[in-house]
């Protein structure tokens, strides 16, 4: 199909070489198929950063670790640390009703067990599914960094100098089972997705979707993203949607604020890489995770909570006008409609479509998370 010049799908998929690219709106859109960039320069990488968009970096050096990284080397050389894990029943994992366990194992005996499809030893049942985020010596204090926790395996891999190095954050070493599925959320920091082994799918929403993502705390409640409850969820389909299939030694720019969905198509190793491309003072100093918002963010969430407890004191009617002319005032204030924002996402949608928050009994309340 045609619209002028640009060529428009509408719900459809494009398979392109390894890379599967899907737009689905309520409206036309076009499909993009230049998300990969291969042999990028720090310069050229620059340059492709201040768009602010997703971008799969092949090509790039990353180190041996692609060839290196079998089950027997990770267990040999990653040892007997114990690590923590999540261990699910199922493959769609959903962290807002926890449908998983907390259990530790050595990290040997765990990359044995998320590399096989049936387990001889299990902790629910034979077929569980393996998830690692690695954490730091002391989570409360200590950040995840593969060259602390596992420096027999750090030497291998090669984090591309894309980023100031005083920037830095964490390298975050991850795991996980065939099949296995997490959950749709967004990230405060840049990142670098850095596939080491098996092939994954990623789905990748725009920041200018929030309001179609229907979220709680960071997360949203939407798991079937495939096949969408459109009952339940009947905005879903109007979010900007990418995919893309990374390949070993793939790596995938994730911006901040990019919504993602991640499947291990295979048994999947990766390191995910944060900065903090904010001024340093935006961060909570005592988020070791990193997956907190930035202070303005947080102080505006408290002062919202605050505002919707003050209109609760009055009648329905007044509550309803007085919401109304709040969510007015933030939108002409704050929100970009159609035009590029600093962060260089914008959205294509008409304007009528970011009113789309209920203001009867079910008004809704912004959700913090611990």
């Amino acid at each position: 199909m045609r619209n002028g010049s640009k060529s428009v799908m509408e719900g459809s998929v494009l398979l392109e070489g390894s890379v599967l690219l899907a737009s689905v709106t309520s409206t036309l859109t076009p499909v993009t198929s230049n998300l990969i960039k291969s042999n990028v320069s720090k310069e050229t990488f620059n340059d492709l950063y201040k768009k602010r968009r997703p971008i799969v970096l092949r090509g790039v050096d990353i180190g041996p670790c692609v060839e290196r990284w079998t089950v027997d080397y990770l267990a040999s050389k990653g040892g007997d640390r114990e690590v923590k894990i999540h261990v699910s029943k199922t493959s769609q994992m959903d962290f807002i009703n926890k449908n998983f366990m907390y259990r530790s194992l050595p990290f040997s005996e765990l990359v044995k067990r998320a590399s096989k499809t049936k387990q001889e030893e299990y902790f629910a049942e034979e077929t569980e599914k393996y998830y690692l985020r690695a954490l730091g010596d002391d989570p409360r204090k200590d950040i995840a960094d593969i060259r602390v926790q596992f420096p027999n395996l750090a030497s291998d891999i090669n984090i591309p100098p894309f980023f100031p190095e005083e920037k830095f954050f964490s390298s975050v070493f991850r795991i996980a089972s065939p099949d296995l599925q997490l959950w749709t959320h967004y990230d405060v920091m840049d990142n670098f997705l850095i596939q080491v082994q098996g092939r994954k799918r990623v789905i990748l929403f725009s920041p200018s979707s929030v309001n179609f993502l229907y979220m709680n705390g960071d997360k949203s409640e939407v798991l079937e993203i495939d096949t969408v409850d459109t009952f339940r969820f009947p905005l879903f389909s109007k979010a900007e949607r990418y995919e893309v299939i990374l390949e070993p030694g793939d790596i995938l720019f994730i911006p901040a604020l990019w919504f993602h969905n991640v499947i291990s198509l295979e048994f999947g190793v990766a390191v995910n890489v944060f900065w903090k491309h904010l001024d340093d003072s935006m961060y909570d100093t005592k988020d070791t995770y990193g997956n907190k918002d930035p202070l303005p963010a947080t102080r505006a969430f408290q002062i919202t909570d605050r505002a919707i407890k003050a209109l609760e004191e009055m009648p329905a009617e007044y509550r309803d006008f007085y919401a109304r002319r709040l969510i007015s005032r933030i939108e002409q204030k704050a929100v970009n409609h159609g035009d590029k924002s600093d962060d260089g996402f914008h959205s294509d949608k008409p304007d009528d479509e970011f009113h789309s928050v209920k203001l009867d009994d079910e008004f809704h309340r912004v959700k913090l998370e611990d």
